[in-house]
């Protein structure tokens, strides 16, 4: 049987734009632990398929990472924003100037269990139509379009180092069948 542990106590420790911290002590096997964990709001990301067969993709600049990297497009869901869907509808218009015609729930991933409450629901987006973005003040980016296999073998031999993209190229090629990607 796999131990559960339970919440005894729980402190806030940072408070930011968009994440917070919180300490958690919880009951463990021997005694009792700590759990550092990062609240977040959630986030969307889409695999954005043209009319060409197409991945609509963004390389933008992560700090984090230090460098600039490939990935699907993706935000944030924004406090008091329940409907991921809404969400995936504005952050795909933003980013790219696309809007889509057929949209199709992927499913959701957690981006990781042992801290982060982070989960971000992944829609392939078809039938697109170009209009302006509209890029958030802080947000740099230029949209990119690979063909589907192309960038899934990026994928695939850890040429991408985003797991969003990892996992929603995947999924995608596991759900959409050869009537959209070849």
């Amino acid at each position: 049987m796999i131990f559960e542990e339970k919440k005894i106590d729980s402190h806030r420790i940072y408070e930011g734009a968009i994440l917070n911290v919180r300490r958690d002590t919880v009951t463990a096997v021997k005694g009792q632990a700590y759990r550092e964990i990062i609240e977040h709001n959630g986030a969307v990301a889409m695999v954005a398929i043209t009319d060409e067969q197409k991945i609509v993709m963004v390389r933008q600049y992560r700090y984090a990472c230090g460098r600039s990297v490939l990935e699907i497009p993706a935000g944030k869901i924004d406090k008091g924003e329940s409907d991921p869907l809404k969400a995936a509808v504005r952050e795909l218009k933003e980013e790219t100037g696309y809007t889509a015609g057929k949209i199709k729930y992927l499913g959701k991933i957690n981006t990781s269990v042992a801290y982060s409450e982070e989960v971000i629901h992944i829609y392939a987006m078809c039938s697109l139509t170009l209009g302006q973005q509209d890029l958030d003040d802080d947000e740099a980016l230029e949209v990119v379009e690979y063909p589907f296999m192309e960038i899934y073998e990026m994928a695939a031999g850890g040429r991408l180092v985003d797991a969003k993209t990892v996992a929603a190229l995947l999924m995608a090629k596991e759900q959409l069948g050869e009537e959209v990607l070849p």
